[in-house]
């Protein structure tokens, strides 16, 4: 395992509580810098960032709008990254992007230029949900040679096989969805959640991150009973697509993070 593969999976369990990690998408405000720094400060233990692409498989229609907000305003991927490289954070970021993206960043180079740059720009984690296992051997070993953890996503619908296989080759933490449907805001945290992260807890030492749905701080804490923490997207993009400051947005996330440290001061991720 790398350094940077294991500065990932290595800071999430010195977190020593419930994981926040929240979702942005990068370019959808001018200051789409000044949020990641908020959030960071806020008490994010990582950062999602989703850069905008016209045809996503899995994004609601929260993420949708502000995909669009920002290539409405002009934004394209290999810009937004490099903007990154400017940030000097103290918690890792984590890229989620799709297969076509990944592929065509560095166009002669292939899923190498996209792992390369990310690591070039102090990227430590991607996610790249329509990349199936079964074709994902190449950007996984890719990954790991840039010192990038390729963090995969497990499905409640997979069967045990299935999970125990996406949790050997992820890498940094397992995103455990909460259900089968697109990302968005819902009144109820999905009856799924809570044994599906029980089932990958049990199959794997990396933390397990809950994602899809997590709308509220009442249903982080409750994502939190069962999985190491959770991954908050859609309740934030909607407050930003809906003409909110900055600010508001690192205040609800300050929320979450009293209300998860609030509900479990003290956790050993993967316990």
């Amino acid at each position: 395992m790398s350094v940077a593969t294991a500065g990932l999976e290595q800071h999430l369990r010195a977190a020593g509580r419930p994981l926040l990690v929240p979702y942005l998408m990068a370019g959808v405000v001018p200051d789409w810098l000044d949020l990641v720094r908020g959030v960071v400060d806020a008490g994010a233990d990582a950062v999602e960032i989703g850069l905008p692409f016209s045809d996503p498989m899995l994004d609601g229609p929260t993420v949708q709008r502000a995909a669009a907000v920002a290539l409405d305003r002009g934004a394209r991927p290999r810009p937004l990254l490099d903007e990154l490289a400017g940030l000097d954070l103290d918690v890792p970021l984590v890229v989620m992007t799709y297969a076509n993206v990944a592929e065509t960043l560095v166009p002669s180079r292939g899923v190498a230029g996209f792992v390369d740059h990310l690591a070039e720009v102090g990227v430590r984690g991607a996610i790249v949900p329509d990349l199936p296992l079964e074709e994902s051997a190449e950007y996984r070993a890719r990954a790991a040679d840039a010192g990038v953890a390729a963090v995969l996503m497990a499905a409640p619908s997979c069967d045990d096989d299935r999970c125990r296989r996406i949790a050997s080759a992820s890498a940094g933490f397992v995103y455990s969805m909460s259900s089968m449907r697109t990302t968005g805001e819902h009144d109820d945290l999905a009856a799924t959640a809570g044994a599906h992260s029980r089932r990958l807890r049990a199959m794997t030492d990396l933390p397990v991150v809950t994602g899809f749905g997590v709308s509220t701080t009442e249903h982080a804490v409750r994502a939190c009973a069962d999985a190491d923490g959770v991954l908050v997207g859609s309740a934030l993009l909607r407050m930003l697509v809906d003409g909110a400051p900055v600010a508001d947005v690192v205040d609800a996330v300050a929320a979450f993070r009293r209300a998860l440290s609030s509900a479990r001061p003290e956790v050993a991720p993967g316990v």
